[in-house]
């Protein structure tokens, strides 16, 4: 019963939008019907510029922190841990609050897996800054960053000992990443995505 609690506070932690309540705050605007639609910290750079994207970027990541430790230190359970942070995950792409209407998950992916699989998460993070570096298309850096430590977590697992049920929730966080940037790897495919500093293409 305990760990269900801490799965359900989990979804609402992660039902926060801080991009939602930072775009309300700053010009009052829902800033899901702006920019690309997305309620995350890269359409926050594109409507409301550097200083908010980076706030919302941190606080998300938080947010799956917290999902996370909060989770192990009221269980002592790395099963009910990883089950808040894909909960935090959730509630973040399909927020209770704001009628089910929420961003991708990355920033709160981010948290979450760096809280679960550090050094995974640390060298598959470095491949995708480059990558976003070198191409500027942010979404192609978070689908690497994502399926990446999911690929690194299981090649390496001989090395990282990670709890081995750790792989199954990192294999479904995947898949929701994927399903939520099916139009961006559409456009990716057909040359079409937005870089950063690029007018967004609506969703």
């Amino acid at each position: 019963m305990v760990g269900l609690i801490c799965i359900v506070i989990a979804y609402l932690i992660g039902s926060i939008s801080f991009s939602y309540i930072i775009a309300k705050k700053i010009k009052k605007v829902d800033i899901r019907q702006h920019g690309s639609g997305n309620a995350g910290a890269t359409n926050t750079l594109r409507v409301l510029g550097v200083g908010p994207a980076v706030s919302v970027l941190l606080l998300d990541c938080v947010k799956g922190i917290v999902a996370v430790v909060l989770a192990l230190y009221v269980t002592n359970d790395p099963f009910i841990a990883a089950a808040s942070g894909l909960a935090s995950i959730i509630g973040h792409n399909w927020p209770i609050y704001y009628g089910f209407k929420g961003g991708k998950g990355v920033a709160t992916t981010i948290g979450v897996v760096a809280t679960l699989v550090f050094t995974a998460a640390l060298i598959s993070g470095i491949i995708a800054i480059l990558s976003i570096v070198i191409t500027r298309y942010v979404s192609l850096g978070s689908l690497i960053f994502i399926i990446g430590t999911t690929l690194i977590s299981a090649v390496f697992n001989f090395v990282f000992e990670y709890p081995s049920y750790y792989l199954y929730f990192l294999v479904v966080i995947s898949i929701f990443s994927v399903w939520k940037h099916r139009s961006n790897i559409q456009r990716l495919i057909k040359g079409q995505e937005s870089k950063i500093g690029e007018k967004a293409v609506s969703k």
